[in-house]
C-alpha cells in the first residue's frame, strides 16, 4: 500500500475519537443512532464504514466527513424510500457483478486482499456480503434517479440560447482528438514455447493433486492474470457471457472443487481452472494463466514484415484500407478498414475519435507527431489481451483542441445542458422530499454546514 494512504488513514482514525468527544459521544458507546430519516435509522457505524470505504477508493470529502457522509446517507434513504414506493427491483446477477468490480477496485487501491480485510476489519466473505446490500441499494437509487430525469430533452434552440451570451472561457473546451487506423501482426509462437507453458501447468496440477501446494498459492506465485492472482486466482461470481467461450465451457462443467481442469487455450493464453462454488447461472472459479513468450527473432520477423508492407502502401502498391482485411490479426478492426473504436466514450456504439490519453500508450506516442495520412514505422505494443504484438498505424484525421461550437460539437454542448437540467431537477426533488419526510438528528451531529438546508426542523 502507498505510504501516503496509511498516513492519511491513520491520521483520520486518530481524529475519530477526538471528533466523537467533541460531539459528546461517550467512550463506552459502541454504536448509536445519529439520524432518523422516515422510519430508517443511520448509525454511527454506518458513517464510519462509509468513511473507511471512501478511503479504500481514494475518496476525498469537501468538508468534514462526519458531516458530509451522514447527509449523503440521509439522501440515499430518501431515494430508497421512493424505490420502495415505485417497487424498483434489480437482479442478483447484476448486483454480484458490480460487487466483484467494486471489491477489485478496493483491492487495487489498498494493495492486497489482506490489507483490505485489515482496513475494513472484516473477512473478504463478510465484505462481499456487506457490499451486496450497499450495491443493491445503489442500483435501486440509480433507477429512481434515472426515472426522474428520463424525460428531460433539449432542442438545438435551447442549447444555442444557453451558450449564446456565455463568455468563451466558460464554454467547454474539447481536447484534441484523432482518428487512427491500425494493422496488427501477432508474432509466431514456437511449438517449443507452447510445450514449455503446458508442462508448467501440468506440474502445477500435479502439485495440487498430490497435496504439496494449494491451487490458490500457485496462482498467487505464478498466474499472469495480475488482478485475480492477488486473490489466489479467484475470479468471483460471473455469468457465462462474461467469460471467453473456451474458458466458460470448461468452468461451467466443473463439478468437483478439489479437481483441476484440463489445460484450456484462450485468446489470453493457457489456463488451468479449479471450481470454488456454483450459484444458479453464476460460477466462482480460480485459475492460473500462463502466456507463451514471444522470441526476439519472432518480433524481428513481424517488424520486418510490417515495415515492408508500410513501404508498399507508401508507394501506392496497396492501400492501408485494403491491407487491413488481409494482413491484420486484430479481429476488432480488420473488417473496418483498421479504424480503431473508442468504446470508453459514453456512446453505446463507440466513436472513432480518441483523446490522446484514451489511446494505448504506444499508439499515442506514434501518432503524436504524425501528419494526417502518414503511416508510422512498425512498433511493439501490448494489446488488450496483454499480449506482445507488432503494429503500424495511419493517422486518418486530427481535430485540434477548441472551444465547443454548436455546429461541430453539438453533442458535447447538449450533454452540458441536459446535465444541468437533470441536476436541478434532482435537487428540487430532494428538497421537496425532505419537506414531507420525518427527519431527526442527534444533538451531537447537528453542528454542520449541510449541502441542503431544512434537515433540522
Amino acid at each position: 500500500m502507498r505510504k501516503w494512504f496509511w498516513t492519511f488513514a491513520l491520521a483520520l482514525s486518530a481524529n475519530v475519537a477526538l471528533t466523537y468527544a467533541q460531539r459528546g459521544v461517550a467512550n463506552n458507546v459502541i454504536d448509536e443512532v445519529i439520524w432518523v430519516v422516515g422510519d430508517e435509522a443511520i448509525l454511527k457505524s454506518d458513517v464510519e464504514q462509509a468513511r473507511i470505504e471512501g478511503l479504500a477508493q481514494g475518496q476525498r470529502w469537501d468538508g468534514d466527513p462526519y458531516c458530509v457522509i451522514p447527509e449523503q446517507l440521509a439522501i440515499q434513504k430518501l431515494f430508497l424510500h421512493q424505490a420502495a414506493i415505485d417497487s424498483v427491483e434489480v437482479s442478483d446477477n447484476e448486483v454480484f457483478q458490480n460487487v466483484n468490480d467494486r471489491i477489485e477496485g478496493f483491492i487495487a487501491q489498498v494493495g492486497s486482499k489482506e490489507k483490505l480485510e485489515e482496513l475494513m476489519n472484516k473477512s473478504l466473505t463478510q465484505i462481499r456480503e456487506q457490499q451486496f446490500t450497499v450495491v443493491k441499494d445503489y442500483l435501486m437509487m440509480s433507477q429512481v434517479r434515472e426515472g426522474l430525469v428520463s424525460n428531460i430533452k433539449v432542442t438545438p434552440a435551447q442549447v444555442r440560447r444557453y451558450f449564446k451570451d456565455m463568455p468563451e472561457d466558460s464554454i467547454p473546451f474539447v481536447p484534441t482528438k484523432v482518428e487512427v487506423q491500425i494493422i496488427v501482426r501477432n508474432p509466431k509462437i514456437s511449438q517449443e514455447e507452447i510445450d514449455r507453458i503446458k508442462d508448467e501447468l501440468r506440474e502445477y496440477t500435479e502439485r495440487v493433486n498430490n497435496g504439496s501446494q494449494k491451487f490458490s498459492t500457485l496462482a498467487l506465485l505464478y498466474s499472469e492474470d495480475a488482478v485475480s492472482a492477488r486473490r489466489g486466482g479467484e475470479l468471483g461470481f460471473v455469468g457465462r457471457g462474461e467469460l471467453v467461450p473456451e474458458f466458460a465451457n470448461v468452468a461451467f462443467n466443473l463439478t468437483d472443487p478439489k479437481a483441476v481442469s484440463k489445460i484450456v487455450e484462450s485468446e489470453f493464453g493457457y489456463h488451468i481452472i479449479q471450481l470454488i462454488e456454483k450459484r444458479g447461472e453464476r460460477v466462482n472459479v480460480r485459475h492460473i494463466l500462463r502466456k507463451p513468450k514471444v522470441s526476439d527473432e519472432a518480433l524481428t520477423e513481424a517488424v520486418n514484415e510490417l515495415d515492408s508492407l508500410a513501404n508498399e502502401i507508401r508507394k501506392g502498391t496497396f492501400t492501408f484500407d485494403e491491407s487491413t482485411q488481409y494482413v491484420s490479426d486484430d479481429k476488432e478492426t480488420r473488417n473496418n478498414h483498421g479504424l480503431m473504436v473508442n468504446k470508453a466514450e459514453s456512446v453505446s456504439y463507440g466513436t472513432p475519435r480518441f483523446e490522446m490519453k484514451d489511446l494505448p500508450a504506444e499508439v499515442a506516442k506514434a501518432v503524436s507527431s504524425m501528419n494526417i495520412g502518414e503511416i508510422s514505422r512498425p512498433f511493439v505494443m501490448i494489446d488488450s489481451k496483454g499480449k506482445e504484438v507488432v503494429a503500424i498505424v495511419k493517422l486518418k484525421n486530427r481535430i485540434d483542441g477548441h472551444h465547443a461550437t454548436v455546429a461541430d460539437d453539438y453533442q458535447v454542448l447538449q450533454n452540458v445542458v441536459v446535465d444541468k437540467l437533470s441536476q436541478e431537477k434532482i435537487e428540487n426533488w430532494i428538497k421537496q422530499k425532505m419537506k414531507t419526510t420525518y427527519v431527526r438528528i442527534n444533538e451531537d451531529w447537528r453542528n454542520c454546514e449541510f449541502q441542503y438546508s431544512g434537515w433540522i426542523k
